[in-house]
């Protein structure tokens, strides 16, 4: 075949193309025989019934392999032997364990440009990688290349740079523990800390926020303590689609009499009710209601709600003096009490109850429900993390739990709900573009090598590091970074700079076709693979949201005879990058998961008798100073601080909205299973922006009507063009938009304060009647 240069360049965003969008009523509940069937229905589409099913029983059971979506943890205790995954679950194993393969041949078949003609959700369907594939320079088709000659090319790139900073290693968070570690080890010992990673742009504010006021940046609660507690406040947060496991513990908590707040934007279906599929009135009845107050907050209004529920808890304390407070608990454990209650006296009540979009009757209600209560759990996701102001208004959910002495207790904590499986456990294993002064001595104490002591790029300096040229080489250990990150024209752009571009996949993505001058495509195992090495099956291990380390082992038999696992392909790239000038023994660690556990337990704390305890059904827990009441703060010893934030004002021009990117039920992060958001009405879509129907009236529009969104950060206007209208339960001046299609719309200088993540939930647009491209 011959390899021709064509002028176009791959398009780094979906196709501008509607198909037949059909609106229904949203649901009232989540999960029931629906989530089956549909989770059934992909087993069947991907030709795997009898595979895929021998799957499921496997996955998330002690001795089984993890589920490769949501990072939800498994029960402690006895697991459902009808199943222990939901329908994301299953459909991310279908996904992974499909019997369709992209081959050589359809490379051969098919131009890189044509490829980008092709939806997210049609290129995710094309199947399984096989086989290495190389892109030239100047190339327009993708060809085979031998794993030897793969690494050949990555060393020569990468030996080829003026400094090691001038590579970045991104991670994704389905990557192993042992991989991750020795992929952070490989690029210090190589000599940079250019580690960016999905955290980035998930939960980075997260760990920014509860690192500075509790000493860890993780969660405190353990899976039972959501059973036995009093009050679950869930806030930007949708269980019944980002992590529809965590409705049954809701569902245990209610049945122990806890009271459920649910604040969110949108009034989605997995927080009003949950039908159990593996129950009798889940399946016949009418399930179980889980919300008993819900709040529909304006985007960004939840600092304005958190402030005025402090301020009413505070009051409701001075009229009833040590019966709201724990003060004992604020004396021993916290400083800046005086300072932080002294704020209040500039607030009213009222004007924070505007600035939310609430009501101060429905404001009230919620301090009803907490005024007494000790064992409170607060729960949040991303449409928390991905404001501007997430860090404060975290921070400011620590001020609440501290007044209540709500952690450090059975029943009782913080709990951000993780997005990828094993996310958390990357940056454990030191997936980190800031490292600590004491982790980088560890690894020299046991290495013998000095690693790079100075911060390396996050995803956004990463993306303008690209833009500048401070960036030649860019390897992707798993995930989607073109339609992950933000500004995608932007990100696009600084990727077609870089002289190579790596990515290390399970399935075909849009990022193979966003490529820098050469590209590579290194195709390896899955969760559920099989892993031989030397004739002996494998297990690796990751890390859950709640801190369990939990062995993970395939069942399935791989694809291709041509993939190897992604420790090998650090191993590899590893030995062919540094040669004998490394004083790392790769080949021990190529040949063998035990060897790498092993070197971990002395690289990190809280790993003694790794490979020992993580044999044991259930796996362990790691230590949490905070879930037992100590605060181990940069700047305080088992003292955690008050905080005090701002309220922000959020006034909007005329004609301006609110918009927050979401995904929709039939998506795991980036991967698009289908074309239906189910608990949300839309069916066949994926173009749609939902809107006030007041909004709609005034700005003269009317439900179905095409539009284009526009962005003007920066003085820069960015378009995501063909949007239909669709009317939805949204406060007035806010719109909620699916992503990857809307990301273009997202400013890469839109971000969080502190933790530098993308602001996704937090873009200022306008709408217009669309206006048809006419192509040339």
């Amino acid at each position: 075949m011959e390899n021709k240069k064509i002028d176009s360049v791959p398009s780094a965003e979906n196709p501008y193309k509607l198909l037949n969008l059909t609106v229904v009523p949203a649901k009232k509940w989540a999960a029931g025989i629906p989530a089956v069937l549909a989770a059934m229905a992909d087993l069947v589409e991907e030709d795997i019934p009898f595979r895929g099913m021998r799957a499921l029983l496997t996955m998330n059971q002690k001795g089984g392999f993890d589920c490769s979506s949501c990072a939800w943890p498994d029960p402690d205790d006895e697991r459902s032997v009808v199943g222990e995954y939901c329908e994301n679950g299953a459909k991310a194993l279908a996904e992974e364990a499909t019997s369709k393969k992209v081959t050589a041949d359809f490379f051969a078949a098919n131009s890189v440009y044509d490829l980008a003609k092709l939806t997210d959700f049609e290129i995710g369907r094309k199947g399984r990688l096989t086989e290495p594939m190389y892109l030239p320079l100047g190339g327009t088709h993708y060809e085979p290349i031998s794993w030897d000659d793969a690494f050949k090319k990555i060393a020569t790139h990468l030996n080829g740079l003026k400094s090691p900073d001038e590579a970045a290693f991104y991670t994704s968070g389905r990557t192993s523990n042992e991989t991750s570690f020795l992929y952070q080890l490989f690029a210090k010992e190589f000599g940079t800390n250019n580690m960016p990673d999905c955290s980035n742009m998930c939960h980075e504010t997260s760990g920014t926020a509860l690192s500075a006021t509790i000493g860890i940046g993780k969660g405190t609660v353990k899976l039972s303590d959501l059973y036995d507690t009093d009050v679950i406040v869930i806030i930007g947060h949708n269980p019944g689609t980002n992590a529809p496991r965590m409705m049954s513990a809701l569902e245990k908590g209610k049945a122990n009499g806890a009271k459920i707040i649910a604040i969110n934007p949108l009034p989605e279906a997995g927080l009003m009710g949950f039908r159990n599929p593996q129950q009798i009135n889940g399946v016949l009845g009418t399930g179980v209601q889980l919300a008993d107050l819900y709040l529909p907050v304006k985007i960004n209004g939840d600092m304005a709600l958190l402030k005025a529920i402090s301020l009413l808890l505070h009051q409701a304390e001075k009229a009833e003096p040590g019966k709201v407070f724990d003060l004992d608990f604020i004396e021993t454990n916290t400083v800046g009490f005086s300072d932080y209650i002294s704020q209040f006296e500039n607030y009213d009540v009222n004007q924070l109850a505007e600035s939310a979009g609430l009501s101060l009757e429905h404001i009230e209600a919620a301090v009803e429900i907490l005024k007494y209560k000790k064992r409170i759990i607060f729960c949040w996701g991303m449409g928390l993390t991905q404001q501007p102001n997430g860090v404060e208004m975290l921070k400011e959910i620590v001020n609440i739990v501290l007044l209540k002495g709500s952690i450090g207790k059975p029943g009782a904590g913080l709990c951000p709900v993780r997005g990828h499986s094993n996310v958390q456990g990357n940056r454990t294993m030191l997936i980190n573009e800031k490292p600590t002064v004491a982790q980088l001595d560890r690894l020299k104490d046991v290495f013998g090598f000095e690693p790079p002591r100075n911060h390396g790029f996050d995803v956004v300096n990463a993306i303008h590091a690209m833009h500048d040229g401070r960036l030649k080489v860019f390897f992707g250990m798993g995930g989607n970074f073109i339609s992950a990150t933000p500004d995608t024209s932007y990100t696009a752009a600084g990727m077609r700079k870089l002289d190579l571009s790596v990515h290390v996949s399970i399935k075909m993505n849009r990022s193979h076709l966003v490529h820098g001058k050469e590209a590579l495509i290194l195709p390896t195992l899955s969760r559920s693979d099989k892993d031989m090495v030397n004739g002996e099956a494998q297990f690796i291990s990751t890390e859950n949201s709640m801190g369990v380390i939990q062995s993970s082992k395939g069942i399935l038999n791989p694809v291709s005879d041509r993939l190897i696992n992604e420790t090998q392909i650090v191993c590899r790239m590893a030995k062919a990058t540094l040669g004998k000038r490394s004083v790392v023994a790769w080949d021990k660690y190529h040949n063998s998961y035990d060897e790498v556990r092993d070197i971990i337990e002395k690289c990190i704390p809280g790993f003694e008798n790794y490979n020992q305890r993580v044999r044991e059904k259930g796996g362990f827990y790691l230590p949490n100073a905070a879930r037992d009441g100590k605060f181990l703060t940069e700047k305080y010893v088992d003292k955690a601080p008050f905080t005090i934030s701002p309220v922000p004002n959020n006034q909007l021009e005329d004609g301006e909205y609110l918009m927050a990117t979401t995904r929709t039920h039939d998506q795991f992060n980036t991967v698009i299973y289908g074309l239906e958001d189910r608990y949300r009405g839309i069916k066949n879509e994926r173009r749609v922006i939902f809107m006030n129907e007041e909004d709609i009236q005034k700005a003269g529009f009317k439900n179905g009507d095409q539009v284009d969104l526009y962005n003007y950060d920066d003085g820069i206007e960015r378009i995501a063009p063909l949007f239909v209208i669709v009317s939805y339960s949204i406060p007035r001046g806010n719109t909620v938009t699916y992503f990857p299609e809307t990301n273009v719309l997202v400013s890469v200088n839109n971000v969080v304060g502190e933790s530098n993540m993308p602001a996704s939930k937090f873009v200022r647009i306008k709408i217009k009647k669309h206006i048809p491209i006419i192509s040339e």
